[in-house]
């Protein structure tokens, strides 16, 4: 390919509303334009990456025995709707109605329709199966940001796995596990895998993959010792014990006018906020509930959804707090309330709530407050809290969960040592679905002993477009992108300098021909431009390597060869200068392919 040819709009200046650094270089250097918020075109040179990072995966998963479909991207809401995602997707569900009044979704994901397709299977003999595609999906996106790694249209490479039984469905998630693992390490993704929540996609093991950035609005918890790694919805920690405060008889109420948060209550009545309990009043699924954590604890709304089964998840509002327990936030508590017998209050329980007072009302607590004594909580009374509480003598608790957010520099739950919080973007999430999918669509085959037997699910997904962003996050410097050989748009560039004599142009074009020769993805820069323009282009775009052709190095029999990622620059004999690149080339490929 010849540079005059290409279509590659570089800008001198970062665009205005850019963030990440991603989103900063992949317009600046011209592989990407937003066509309006969350949806990206992406350039001629967007595509190369895009492609090579295809056929990455696209060898992984022919390593493992996963076949490639490819299925509609328009999904009929029946289906959706016999696995109870088509209210449980909320929102983020892109939903529409065709001519004929028949309501329709934009697909977010495929499990539904994969698994219809698995309808067709028939007998134990036809598994495993591991079936995928590059699939374009949407998501009604809130909040689209940072240029690909937050859109509402985008490639997801999506596979499913189909096994008898547990044991077969643990070994497809392994085959998957390692499959991504190589992925990210071939195509330049320093991805961690970590222990996280399912959400809405249900199942048990779930496995994230993230990635590092700054851009990111994901936290792991990490342990650099043990390796130990999980999302912060998922993460536990060593918690070491809090001193208790003064123990009491009963709880003793005392006015707090001017104290309605943990902080004031601490600076203006001294009570440590290891000693306070935090009263937070959600709704989930149209029901009221409590969660109770320790003072200076933060509550994780996912690992309440995990832990009630809930939908949806809100924030009561000051009106409903006051209706339910008779005071305003700030003054709240949950001694004395009867708690319910269980969390079905929360999914579905038709009891009465109890209005004022909290009556049934179901009660969630962490189990930083377990055996707790001493603590000071709110009375339910505005400017009114109680001391001296013992949480397992004065609250009805319903439940006990993990509901606090893991904070860095506390104990790893394996091996002790302190825990770091790391700020990244999910790359890629694998799923053991279970029995959800094909129960809830049919899908039964003859085991063995002549028996229905309903297939087990995995799920696997990694966003291609995500992950350029994510490689870009990795690998750039103050002069753009520094891609990896592997995913290069180009992976060399010829550029010939200085005044066109006919020696340059037979060097040039015989560098050109013979590393073309050698199948390597070469551009030659034909521009008629300064050289400091064609460097600067080079190094923004983030082509590997640059053989410059300049007749003062012709003098000398040479050529430079400069390394993009080090900016080393070294003199090849010209008759050298093709196979020496190939070599770095295959050299910087080759480790990671085996």
């Amino acid at each position: 390919m010849r540079w005059s040819q290409l279509y590659v709009p570089t800008l001198r200046e970062d665009p205005a509303d850019a963030d990440a650094a991603s989103h900063r270089l992949l317009v600046r250097a011209g592989f990407v334009r937003q066509l309006m918020a969350g949806h990206y075109s992406l350039l001629p040179m967007a595509v190369r990456v895009r492609g090579k990072i295809v056929d990455v995966v696209r060898e992984e998963m022919a390593r493992i025995g996963s076949q490639e479909w490819i299925l509609p991207a328009l999904h009929p809401a029946e289906i959706w709707q016999r696995t109870g995602r088509w209210e449980g997707m909320g929102d983020e569900m892109f939903r529409l109605k065709d001519r004929k009044g028949a309501d329709l979704a934009l697909g977010m994901t495929h499990e539904e329709i994969f698994t219809t397709l698995a309808q067709e299977l028939s007998s134990y003999r036809q598994l495993p199966q591991m079936w995928y595609q590059f699939q374009t999906k949407f998501r009604d996106e809130p909040r689209p940001k940072s240029g690909l790694l937050r859109v509402r249209e985008f490639t997801m490479k999506d596979s499913y796995s189909f096994d008898l039984d547990q044991a077969g469905l643990d070994r497809s998630f392994d085959l998957h596990h390692a499959a991504y693992t190589r992925i990210f390490a071939r195509i330049g993704i320093p991805a961690i895998p970590v222990q996280a929540s399912s959400g809405s996609m249900g199942g048990s093991a779930s496995v994230e993959f993230m990635s590092p950035t700054p851009a990111g609005e994901d936290l792991v918890v990490h342990c650099p010792a043990c390796r130990y790694a999980a999302n912060v919805e998922k993460a536990d920690s060593a918690l070491p014990a809090a001193a208790d405060g003064e123990a009491l008889a009963a709880p003793e109420r005392f006015d707090t006018p001017e104290a309605r948060t943990i902080e004031e209550l601490a600076r203006l009545h001294g009570v440590p906020a290891e000693q306070q309990i935090k009263t937070l009043v959600l709704v989930a699924d149209g029901r009221p509930l409590l969660a109770l954590l320790r003072g200076d604890h933060s509550l994780v709304e996912q690992k309440l959804i995990d832990a009630t089964g809930a939908r949806t998840v809100r924030p009561a509002d000051a009106d409903e707090i006051k209706a339910l327990l008779g005071a305003l936030p700030g003054s709240l508590g949950a001694v004395g309330l009867t708690g319910a017998s269980g969390v079905g209050g929360v999914s579905g329980d038709t009891g009465d709530t109890g209005g004022a007072g909290g009556a049934g009302l179901t009660v969630l607590a962490d189990h930083a407050l377990a055996g707790r004594t001493g603590m000071t909580t709110g009375a339910n009374q505005d400017g009114v809290h109680l001391r001296g509480v013992d949480v397992a003598r004065d609250i009805a608790v319903t439940r006990w969960a993990d509901l606090r957010e893991v904070r860095a520099g506390e104990p790893c739950v394996r091996c002790g040592e302190a825990l770091e919080v790391v700020q990244t973007v999910e790359v890629g999430h694998i799923f053991k679905l279970g029995r959800k999918y094909t129960r809830a669509l049919d899908v039964t085959v003859l085991g063995q002993d002549g028996a229905a037997v309903e297939p087990i699910m995995g799920s696997y997904g990694i966003g291609i477009e995500r992950a350029i962003a994510a490689i870009v996050e990795t690998h750039h410097d103050e002069k753009g992108i520094a891609w990896p050989v592997a995913v290069a748009p180009f992976e060399v560039a010829v550029v010939p300098i200085g005044k066109a004599d006919q020696q340059t142009a037979a060097v040039v074009d015989d560098l050109y021909g013979r590393l073309r020769a050698e199948r390597i993805d070469v551009v030659l820069d034909d521009r008629d431009e300064r050289p400091g323009v064609k460097f600067a282009d080079i190094e923004l775009v983030g082509i590997p390597y640059r053989i410059t052709v300049g007749p003062r190095g012709l003098k000398d029999g040479v050529v430079e060869v400069t390394t993009r990622a080090t900016g080393e620059t070294v003199q090849v004999p010209v008759a050298e200068a093709a196979a020496h690149v190939a070599a770095l080339v295959r050299a910087a490929v080759a480790p990671l392919a085996g």
